[in-house]
């Protein structure tokens, strides 16, 4: 054990020391800062102010659509029909965001159009349809009803039917927490590829230029491997660390200085919320939204860090054996750069199906695929951490546990084969792998 310590402290000192550990250390963070950084800015609601000319040569609206100012869209009414080259070109139009054409057939075949210079944002255009509706009702009501449009309202009120998770009453989690425990589960496999592959490049460099030969006469082939895979992962680790202080830094500022008013209560849009009751809708309901940004509550509010963080070090330190013993190994056995590439791809293809099985739990959580690709130990850290991020239903946090456990035994076990196979396959050269060379390699003790 202490020669694999010795060899583990040299991989390591080897790994810190170059220029691309420090890059990466460095930039990487910042990268990932500067994309939370654009979720924050862009992830609430769309701030766009629309100017809208209304074109209504019949009179159908009466030059009234609302009762009240909207303060992000802006009406005003045209005398006479225009048409869209002219709308388009025209310099007293230019300062018009779209034209709404209101013909006089519309209150029979309910069809208009809405001419727009830039694509307007899904709040805008659903905004204007409603108050073009909420319009159009006041006009029919008065035209071809003795109703009033208060009696009228109260009547045509719509079901306001609401689909709730029995596990989740209140609403609480959704898809994006998942979309959270997505993100670790790809962090844990961009560290595992990337210092997996330096794994496989240090076995063949030194391989291919017989330092092997010297160090073996010191260390056994064992002993040789262990120490490489532990001093790569110790670099991994240092790295991770770095990271999460730099970003943990990056989002405490953040909140501090850039977004303190999105947490504050008092800034919400009280006035929205308290519309009332007895005159709002459902299509009112779903314009009558808090004004806050919901990555920015997520990630402060939301996320659970203290249960996250570790039960992600223990999956990315058990993904990483794993996935470590296989690179060794390929790097072992191969008798050439063009052996060792093809024998990466069938590992490559696991990453990506490992990614993938997030994908697939993340909108499957309860499908029996979910639950096979929950335990199976190169999908499992991916998964488990869409799932921690989601919640587990009370009673099944054990699953987690035993994902851990099978994880760690097949670790262990994908260690002795890789043992076994850097034992009898790092002095080989000039030959190419064959699957019966492994297994000839497998059964040699």
């Amino acid at each position: 054990m202490k020669n694999s310590l010795l060899i583990a402290i040299r991989e390591w000192k080897e790994r810190v020391g170059s220029r691309s550990f420090l890059l990466f250390s460095v930039f990487g963070p910042l990268v990932v800062l500067a994309l939370v950084y654009l979720l924050f800015v862009f992830g609430g609601e769309s701030k766009q102010h629309w100017n809208v000319l209304i074109a209504d040569p019949s009179g159908v609206l009466k030059d009234r659509i609302l009762s009240a100012d909207d303060k992000n869209i802006s009406y005003s009414f045209a005398d006479g029909y225009i048409e869209t080259d002219e709308f388009r070109d025209a310099k007293k139009y230019q300062r018009f965001d779209a034209l709404l054409e209101i013909n006089g057939q519309i209150l029979y075949t309910k069809v208009s159009h809405v001419f727009y210079r830039g694509k307007p944002s899904t709040q805008i255009e659903k905004s204007v349809q409603y108050h073009v509706e909420r319009r159009l009702e006041e006009v029919m009501v008065d035209r071809f009803t003795e109703f009033s449009i208060e009696d009228y309202r109260k009547i045509k009120q719509p079901l306001n039917l609401g689909f709730r998770d029995v596990y989740d009453p209140e609403g609480l989690e959704s898809d994006l927490e998942g979309w959270v425990g997505y993100f670790y589960g790809i962090i844990i496999f961009v560290f595992v590829f990337l210092f997996g592959m330096t794994i496989l490049r240090s076995v063949s460099r030194e391989k291919s230029n017989r330092i092997v030969e010297v160090l073996l006469a010191s260390v056994s082939p064992n002993q040789l491997m262990l120490g490489k895979i532990i001093g790569v992962g110790l670099s991994a680790l240092v790295q991770f660390l770095i990271w999460a202080i730099v970003i943990g830094a990056g989002l405490f500022f953040m909140r501090e200085t850039l977004f303190p008013d999105m947490l504050n209560a008092a800034n919400l849009n009280v006035q929205d919320l308290a519309i009332e009751a007895s005159n709002q809708s459902y299509s009112e309901n779903y314009f009558a939204a808090r004004e806050y940004n919901e990555f920015v509550e997520l990630v402060y509010n939301r996320v659970r860090f203290s249960v996250i963080l570790p039960f992600f070090l223990l999956f990315f330190v058990g993904g990483y054996f794993f996935y470590g013993a296989l690179f060794a190994s390929v790097g072992a056995t191969m008798g050439s750069e063009s052996d060792g590439q093809q024998f990466v791809l069938p590992i490559i293809f696991m990453l990506c199906l490992a990614l993938y099985s997030g994908y697939h739990v993340l909108y499957y959580p309860e499908s029996p695929l979910a639950s096979f690709l929950h335990y199976l130990p190169f999908t499992s850290p991916v998964v488990v951490m869409v799932k921690l991020a989601q919640g587990y239903e009370p009673g099944y946090g054990y699953q987690i546990y035993m994902s851990l456990l099978v994880l760690f035994i097949s670790a262990f076990a994908m260690l002795a084969i890789a043992s076994r196979l850097y034992k009898n396959g790092i002095l080989q050269f000039g030959h190419r792998v064959r699957i019966k060379h492994i297994f000839k390699w497998l059964r040699k003790t």
